[in-house]
């Protein structure tokens, strides 16, 4: 059993710090709405702490996960942040998506403290954190990955170590990148296949058998051709995202045409009042320009 304290509540880390207790961890929550941290304190037990410096006082291992990197940067380094309450030899892991600059800002103020630091964004979303099945990609030193696996097993089904830190936000770049491309694939699919009379369930069942077949439609096609788009990560976060992802694209020279196309055509569905749909709306986009 750890001693652990978890930073940010929201819609991924309120059942991530939930599979924690279930494992018999020892833990401690803040968050910025305190209303928000005394119900999770009454469903899962524990303890509420009122500044992030209390939460990770006398704590093995100090989570984070939170909107950006000006909320990581208050939750971590701000007068009440947690690096004023760990001490030395402690952890701390972020599970926010945030940009591989803060990452790196992060890990270098803590090491002279003896604190360790690993970036660890998260892939799966909201039903894989409610289900204890992330993914989590991780950038930091292996000593502090071998300590934390362990802990992190609680609510992951995938965790590596990528590199220094910084490689766990780089990771997660790519991902969204792909998911990017894949889930416009899948809208145009889908919307061909309404233009052209199909049974898009029936040709659904039928391709994802074969070459075309990705998580997004396994889990996203009924809801998208019953144009239900209430199922997840919200298109708020997928241009936050992205932004992050073209924004080291044009320090680090790579070309991502696919990925500034997307984007935009998500700020399109924004506009369409979609901010709070999920990524798989762009097929919502779409049937508006057909009607």
């Amino acid at each position: 059993m750890a001693k652990v304290a978890f930073i940010g509540l929201g819609v991924m880390g309120y059942p991530m710090a939930g599979h924690l207790v279930k494992k018999g961890h020892d833990l401690t929550v803040y968050n910025r709405t305190a209303s928000k941290a005394q119900q999770w304190v009454e469903q899962y037990g524990g303890r509420r702490a009122d500044t992030p410096k209390a939460a990770a006082k006398g704590q093995d291992i100090v989570f984070t996960c939170v909107g950006n990197d000006d909320d990581l940067r208050q939750v971590v380094l701000g007068d009440q942040g947690a690096i004023h309450g760990m001490h030395a030899g402690a952890i701390l892991v972020d599970h926010t998506t945030a940009s591989a600059d803060v990452a790196r800002d992060i890990a270098a103020q803590l090491t002279p403290q003896n604190i360790g630091f690993l970036d660890a964004p998260v892939s799966g979303g909201q039903a894989g954190a409610e289900n204890g099945v992330l993914t989590v990609m991780m950038g930091g030193e292996q000593a502090d990955f071998d300590t934390v696996k362990p802990v992190i097993d609680a609510y992951s089904r995938c965790a590596e170590l990528l590199g220094p830190a910084g490689s766990g936000q780089l990771t997660k770049m790519v991902n969204q990148i792909c998911i990017a491309g894949v889930v416009q694939g899948l809208a145009e699919g889908l919307h061909f296949a309404k233009s052209a009379g199909l049974d898009g369930l029936k040709v659904i069942e039928v391709i994802s058998k074969g070459a075309a077949q990705s998580w997004q439609m396994e889990n996203r096609y009924q809801t998208m051709w019953q144009g239900q788009y209430d199922f997840g990560f919200a298109i708020d976060w997928m241009r936050k995202d992205l932004g992050i992802a073209l924004d080291e694209a044009r320090r680090n020279g790579s070309h991502l045409p696919v990925a500034a196309l997307v984007d935009q055509f998500y700020s399109e569905v924004q506009a369409m009042k979609g901010n709070r749909w999920d990524t798989s709306s762009l097929l919502a986009r779409l049937e508006k320009s057909r009607s």
